[in-house]
């Protein structure tokens, strides 16, 4: 009897392998995965997808980061790079033209929530807790800000995610699959980023009107008291 071939939900229910050390991924083999596991997520009915599927989906112009143009040779060579790692695989579709897949979940070692944050990450460069959470919600739920912060620091304790700059409001989060010399100008982007605006300190209370009465009738009997002095004199 002949194997099924895998689904989406075959890798979701697969067993998670050990953390393994991932290698830097060229900015077109990014895309692609992240378009890969984004439509398998959002379009499952069309998802595996053909050449010309992938390609639209990296060239498009939401949900975007830098906004790219590649065309066919380019997604070709980035999905052959992502065969040879294991992270994406070429099936026969149903009619002449063959479709891929991606087995993201098994490569990063990551699933549900953990794996929307690293493809939104991917798919549109580094990020806010405020913008992971309502950007990687489209694939998975991500409840509060709470939840995502959780999400993130575990992301940052496997090594798939790594903090920019200052901590604080405005803070920036970052996958670690750059390349060496992208990942080098995100740092000193990040510290040459200038600090938030602090809050100014809260202006004087004016005074409450019933001391400002009392005061002006003390200043009131103090001139009276003047005025009856000078006409004794």
């Amino acid at each position: 009897m002949n194997e099924h071939p895998p689904t989406d939900s075959d890798d979701a229910q697969a067993e998670p392998e050990a953390q393994k050390t991932l290698p830097p991924l060229h900015p077109h083999q990014r895309r692609v995965l992240g378009v890969l596991v984004e439509k398998a997520k959002t379009t499952p009915d069309s998802y595996p997808l053909t050449l010309n599927a992938i390609m639209t989906g990296c060239n498009q112009k939401s949900n975007r980061d830098p906004v790219m143009q590649l065309d066919a040779d380019d997604v070709q060579i980035a999905l052959d790079g992502l065969r040879a790692l294991e992270a994406a695989t070429e099936i026969q579709g149903g009619g002449r033209v063959n479709k891929f897949r991606h087995h993201a979940y098994d490569w990063l070692g990551v699933r549900g929530a953990h794996a929307a944050v690293m493809i939104e990450l991917m798919l549109r460069g580094p990020q806010t807790l405020g913008e992971i959470r309502s950007r990687a919600s489209r694939m998975e739920k991500l409840a509060d800000l709470q939840m995502t912060t959780q999400v993130v620091n575990e992301l940052i304790a496997k090594k798939l995610v790594v903090p920019l700059g200052r901590p604080g409001r405005g803070q920036q989060f970052a996958h670690t699959l750059y390349q060496p010399d992208e990942m080098q100008r995100l740092d000193v982007a990040s510290a040459a980023a200038p600090l938030p605006p602090q809050p100014s300190a809260p202006a004087a209370a004016p005074a409450p009107a019933a001391d400002t009465d009392a005061l002006q009738q003390q200043i009131d009997e103090l001139k009276a008291r003047v005025e009856k002095l000078e006409s004794r004199l």
